[in-house]
């Protein structure tokens, strides 16, 4: 079969780019390009002397009365170049532009430009093929192969055009490798928005109504041209192709970029770099992408870097995230992700953000079942260490930590802040619940801190909880507490009984009243889990007493925050103004992570009726309802946080006297003291450790090496933050009257 190669009158070369019956009725080819352009230039045609000039300076057009310019047009600056269609110029001034280390002259050179407009001092310099395309302000294109926009341009979203056929239309297949949990990727997407679209699949009418939402966010007609924003720098690239680029963004060396939005401008300067293929996505602000990136179906929010070969398909990458040297595919991740290793593998995934995924990971070697249908989700703060492999399906709690290791067997671990591993003799699964806590205060306090500190974004429509205590983990905290009480009670009896079982209720019971007496040691215990594993072996939980304390503890100092916050904005300094403002019946309640941003399942309930009953009509509307919720967390989480504290204590807080106030406060203070203990002993162990300083040969060459440990600013930081803390509660106290 041949190529298919037509001959076409050279005249009509940048003409036609609308066919007929896709014009409305009373418009010309122009009528979105006119749209489009909002520079005011006034055009006007050639001069005979403008016309002499420029066919001087080797210059061609098919016809001259079609090449329009600007009061300030210089024809002297425009040489060796071809024009076809109808072509307009923006004023040229003799002076250069230099960006970087690159200095080029202001004007047109050797180059083909057909049916574009050209803004004010640009540089078109070199650019072999121009076609249909608004370039702004001083924008320097130079060493370009090919850069062209087609009458069926989508500019990366999932939408048709008129005439199209719907298989021609672009889907994101997230979470799951066979397309069940397809989206329609749009501009502007926020990670909220991929994962209600992907979550939901029993909702028809939802599902319909984020179509609906994308389709009628985008223009189905015909005929729009590519746009350049001003101040952008593109150079030695070879293919651009139906690519809309705001402004000041900077690309170097990209092998192709196709069918893509490339966000950039004020909210963040966006750069693509050498070797990069894009297709099929959006850029979001102030992304950086270089040096070998392969990108196909994506993307990626605001503030994100791919980069040294990464491989990016079918997946949605949330804000302030880094993935490099690695291939994703089919993943929704939220924000907050570090993936960095070139041996790393991630495939149909939820990854819930505030997370690490190292060297040697195999997360997702799918294909376990007969068909390509598996999917792993893990929560917020999941790090798995280098080598680990997992199976589909899999299923993770906050902060879940894996060592080394090939976990052969679907897994699901509800209990959150734990290390997960493998005896080496007896081949059994062992969870540590707590870890973090008991071994790594500074790094769980830090990454907070970190993510906080980094997020780079100009709007924060969706208000992304970055703290390890927060619903989510709360919640996760108190189920771990009724199953470590259940699993410490049946340990307890099957120990006694010779296997006799009980109901669920007498375990829970005794599990309880052993974990809450500290003269119990139930450390000899063979304390198992149940549903934890797909497999017939063992799933040991160790250091049970330990983990359980400590949670109540977090868990009532989550509360002891909320409640002197919530005295201290309700100036409530006696019972009587205590009693009166007390919340009533705050519920603890389900929280869902939705895209990074936490909302109570209630509200979310809310939220998805709203969309079904056309309460809520577009994806403007759907993100200021997340702002909204941003707006009501602070209350909702102290809500959240206050009955915590009653379900713990399992006391009624509106008739709170100030003896146990003042106990709270004290408490508190005791925690405060101690996680800053922890932190600073967890970052202390790198400096005492034999086996970190034995690499140096005196304390003054380590101390150059990594720093004096009595200089570290996050521990002077926390310090600072711990006086500030018992100073405010001192003040509460001492302000407290009845």
């Amino acid at each position: 079969m041949n190529n298919n190669i037509t001959r076409l009158p050279i005249n009509s070369l940048g003409y036609d780019f609308i066919k007929k019956e896709y014009l409305p009725e009373g418009e010309n080819e122009y009528y979105l390009r006119n749209l489009q352009n909002r520079n005011g230039t006034e055009y006007r045609h050639l001069s005979a002397f403008e016309i002499e000039a420029l066919v001087r300076n080797r210059n061609t057009s098919d016809n001259w009365n079609n090449l329009l310019v600007s009061d300030q047009f210089n024809p002297e600056l425009v040489k060796n170049c071809r024009f076809y269609g109808l072509v307009r110029i923006g004023k040229l001034e003799p002076f250069f532009l230099s960006f970087s280390d690159l200095k080029v002259a202001v004007g047109l050179y050797d180059s083909t430009i057909i049916s574009s407009d050209i803004g004010d001092n640009s540089v078109i310099n070199n650019v072999h093929y121009l076609s249909h395309y608004v370039i702004g302000a001083e924008v320097i294109l130079t060493n370009i192969n090919e850069m062209q926009t087609t009458d069926k341009c989508k500019f990366g979203n999932g939408i048709i055009k008129e005439g199209e056929d719907e298989s021609s239309r672009i889907w994101l297949e997230l979470c799951n490798e066979n397309g069940g949990r397809k989206i329609l990727p749009f501009n502007g997407m926020l990670p909220g928005d991929a994962w209600l679209w992907s979550k939901y699949r029993d909702d028809e009418k939802l599902l319909d109504k984020f179509q609906e939402f994308t389709e009628s966010e985008f223009k189905t007609a015909r005929g729009f041209y590519g746009k350049v924003g001003d101040r952008t720098v593109i150079k030695n690239t070879n293919i651009i192709k139906d690519v809309w680029i705001g402004s000041d963004a900077y690309i170097k060396g990209a092998n192709k970029l196709k069918n893509l939005t490339i966000n950039s401008g004020t909210e963040g300067r966006t750069q693509i770099g050498e070797g990069c293929e894009l297709v099929n996505g959006s850029v979001g602000f102030g992304s950086r992408i270089f040096y070998g990136v392969k990108a196909v179906r994506f993307v990626t929010a605001a503030h994100t870097q791919l980069k040294y070969g990464a491989r990016l398909i079918n997946s949605y990458l949330g804000s302030n995230a880094t993935i490099s040297c690695c291939e994703v595919l089919n993943s929704l991740i939220f924000p907050g992700h570090e993936q960095h290793h070139n041996n790393s593998f991630l495939c149909a995934a939820t990854i819930m953000g505030q997370s690490n995924i190292p060297a040697g990971a195999t997360i997702g070697s799918n294909h376990n079942s007969r068909g390509a249908d598996g999917e792993i989700i893990a929560g917020r703060g999941f790090w798995p260490a280098l080598c680990v492999s997992l199976k589909h399906n899999s299923k993770f709690a906050s902060f879940t930590m894996l060592a080394k290791g090939d976990y052969n067997y679907e897994l699901d671990i509800p209990l959150p802040f734990s290390l997960i591993s493998i005896h080496p003799i007896t081949n059994s699964l062992v969870i540590m619940p707590g870890y973090w806590f008991m071994y790594n205060m500074y790094a769980l306090t830090r990454n907070a801190w970190k993510y906080v500190d980094r997020d780079q974004r100009n709007e924060k429509v969706q208000l992304i909880e970055y703290d390890f205590l927060a619903p989510d983990t709360i919640n996760e905290m108190f189920s771990a507490l009724k199953s470590l009480e259940i699993f410490t009670g049946k340990a307890y009896f099957k120990s006694i009984q010779n296997n006799k079982s009980s109901t669920e209720s007498i375990y829970r019971k005794k599990g309880k009243e052993l974990l809450n007496d500290a003269s119990v040691n139930i450390d000899e215990l063979s304390i198992l889990a149940e549903g934890y594993e797909n497999s017939k072996r063992n799933v040991e939980i160790i250091k049970v007493q330990k983990a359980y304390n400590i949670f109540k503890r977090i868990i009532a100092f989550y509360g002891y925050l909320h409640l002197f916050n919530f005295v201290q904005k309700e100036g409530i300094n006696s019972v009587t103004k205590w009693q009166k403002s007390f919340p009533k019946k705050p519920q603890r309640g389900v929280w869902i992570n939705v895209g990074g941003q936490l909302i109570p399942e209630k509200n979310v309930l809310q939220l998805k009726e709203k969309i079904c009953n056309n309460k809520v009509n577009s994806w403007d509307e759907l993100h200021a309802q997340y702002a909204l919720e941003g707006e009501k967390y602070v209350k909702e989480k102290t809500m959240h946080a206050i009955a915590s504290l009653e379900e713990l204590l399992n006391i009624n807080l509106s008739q709170l006297d100030k003896k146990t106030f003042i106990q709270f406060i004290d408490e508190a203070i005791v925690t405060k003291k101690w996680i800053f203990e922890e932190i600073k002993k967890s970052r202390e162990k790198d400096y005492s450790n034999p086996f970190r300083k034995m690499m140096y040969n005196s304390q003054t060459e380590m101390d150059n090496v990594v720093g004096k440990f009595s200089d570290n600013s996050f521990i002077i930081q926390q310090e600072i933050e711990l006086k500030n803390f018992i100073a405010q509660t001192k003040k509460i106290k001492a302000n407290w009257i009845v």
